[in-house]
């Protein structure tokens, strides 16, 4: 299999330098990785070094907590988008979904739709799983159903507990097809992502993607 199409070569330290993410741009135009994730800072700056390829940019908001409040995610996302973001992974307010908040995330997630799409972008909604019970993950799924969301993104890669291909299968379960699942955390080499793929993954989030292909061509 050819992962290099399914991979959103990342990198989200604290600590990320300017040539870190040059070298990223470069590895993905190189490799043909379907997109970059990095901080919102390189937004402006990635933009201009991927204009004459078919990579795409996404970067993260309310990351990696969530807890953010809505207005404060909606404005990440729109400056995001205005300095020449594709996607947006947006990290679910996980504290509204434990409490049952519908209401809340009703509203975050249509306002965050809405400012990310009506500009041509993605909405990928981070859930956290290794945070949550399947019935809380399952919960989610029918509201990003509702709202029209373009990804659901297993995790942050901030937790312990990332991708695994049980929550891959119980997403694609209660997911309609127009919403792709992007598998992230966790995922370091190829074999694993495969795995992630056969059980219904459309993206893989990982900053090992390198060293994927690389292992491919040996």
């Amino acid at each position: 299999m050819n992962l290099a199409p399914y991979i959103d070569h990342t990198i989200l330290k604290p600590d990320t330098s300017e040539a870190d993410v040059l070298k990223l741009c470069e590895e993905a135009v190189r490799f043909g990785f379907a997109a970059i994730c990095i901080p919102p800072y390189f937004v402006r700056k990635c933009k201009q070094v991927l204009k004459e390829s078919n990579v795409k940019i996404a970067t993260v908001v309310g990351f990696p907590l969530g807890y953010a409040h809505t207005p404060a995610k909606v404005e990440e996302a729109r400056r995001a988008i205005d300095e020449g973001a594709d996607e947006i992974d947006m990290v679910i307010n996980i504290i509204a979904l434990k409490a049952g908040d519908m209401n809340y995330l009703k509203n975050e997630l249509t306002s965050a739709a809405t400012i990310v799409q009506l500009r041509g972008g993605k909405l990928k909604v981070i859930l956290e799983t290794g945070l949550l019970t399947d019935e809380e993950i399952i919960t989610a799924c029918k509201l990003c159903t509702e709202l029209s969301v373009d990804f659901v993104k297993t995790s942050t890669g901030f937790v312990e507990q990332g991708a695994t291909v049980e929550v891959v299968k119980l997403l694609r379960a209660n997911l309609p097809r127009s919403i792709k699942i992007k598998a992230s955390g966790g995922i370091r080499d190829a074999a694993f992502a495969i795995e992630l793929i056969n059980a219904g993954a459309d993206r893989i989030g990982t900053s090992s993607g390198v060293r994927m292909m690389e292992k491919e061509g040996e």
